[in-house]
């Protein structure tokens, strides 16, 4: 019953288990900043954002998404983001960490396996890698690779759980992909989800760097016609640059004032903040480069790799036990 959606039957070699965006509300005054786990409005929402993001990858893997008690964005204004996942850490990580417990136990059956969030999604995704997996190397050696789109890993995380690896490139698997999008406005300005030593991918070349990728290299966008309600591809319209220093994804091809976060929101995120369209602006991309990394983890494997990790950790669970010697000694 708490399950948003489960494959009836299993048609792909690979998983992807999906933790949604913010999609809980407050009703009133006295509402709970974390709302309950069958809240109407969270469960609409959460489908909702399902149609937009995680259809993304339908076409290279079998899709799970657990519902999982959510705290009111409002709540997490203004926290760092050592707060915010502090304040995650209770009853939102208890529900995912247990829908992951029951998704191996009863579902996974061994197959390689991708992870994807968005937003407060993201922020779920960040504890799975530095909590969850960690606790299991024998499962996240099966990770083909985690899409935690909508925040961002720092520097300062990265350090203190050295077997994450982010991608270098569009090939690599068991590896940590992220960015937030934003206009040239935002540079300078306050966005909950871009702190201070993020890093980042750019999601058209799957670069590192600063090099720009213009429209000519998108796929294809996800937009919803606001007639008939259905979302639809249409031609790639927006592009891509890395700002080093911000460790966010700058993007110039596109109006603000009809993809920028509304100005209610802009107190959190910035003025040209497309957070919104960290999914829509790169949709066919991300079903691209979701497809060639499921492929070639399953290369890799056939050929007798453990892992399929190409990051210089070819064993995850070694590079845990590494981690933690060194925390000993």
């Amino acid at each position: 019953a708490n399950w948003m959606h489960a494959p009836a039957s299993v048609v792909h070699e690979v998983d992807v288990v999906y933790f949604y965006p913010t999609a809980y509300s407050p009703s009133g005054p006295d509402a709970p900043a974390v709302g309950p786990i069958d809240d109407a409005g969270m469960r609409a929402g959460a489908r909702e954002s399902y149609r937009k993001q995680a259809t993304a990858f339908e076409t290279c893997a079998n899709i799970y998404a657990p519902f999982y008690r959510q705290i009111d964005a409002m709540t997490l204004a203004g926290l760092t983001q050592e707060e915010m996942i502090e304040a995650e850490s209770g009853e939102p990580k208890t529900d995912v960490f247990a829908a992951l417990d029951y998704y191996f136990e009863h579902w996974n059956d061994g197959r390689p396996f991708m992870l994807a969030g968005h937003s407060q999604g993201a922020m779920m995704t960040y504890l799975v890698l530095a909590e969850y997996m960690k606790q299991h190397p024998d499962r996240y050696a099966r990770m083909v690779a985690a899409y935690m789109i909508g925040n961002a890993p720092t520097d300062a995380w990265l350090t203190e759980n050295p077997h994450v690896k982010l991608a270098t490139g569009a090939d690599d698997t068991g590896v940590l992909l992220s960015w937030n999008t934003e206009g040239p406005g935002n540079q300078g300005k306050y966005n909950m989800v871009v702190p201070e030593g993020a890093r980042c991918i750019n999601p058209l070349n799957w670069r590192t760097d600063g090099t720009y990728a213009g429209v000519e290299l998108n796929k294809g966008c996800l937009v919803k016609n606001e007639t008939t309600g259905a979302y639809e591809v249409v031609p790639g319209f927006a592009d891509a640059q890395i700002d080093p220093a911000r460790g966010s994804v700058i993007c110039r091809s596109v109006d603000p004032a009809q993809y920028a976060v509304p100005a209610a929101m802009q107190a959190l995120f910035g003025p040209e903040s497309y957070h919104g369209w960290d999914f829509g602006f790169y949709y066919m991309n991300i079903r691209e480069n979701a497809a060639n990394r499921a492929k070639h983890f399953l290369e890799r494997n056939a050929k007798g790799g453990s892992s399929g990790c190409d990051t210089g950790a070819v064993s995850v669970a070694a590079a845990i036990l590494l981690a933690a010697l060194g925390k000993l000694f």
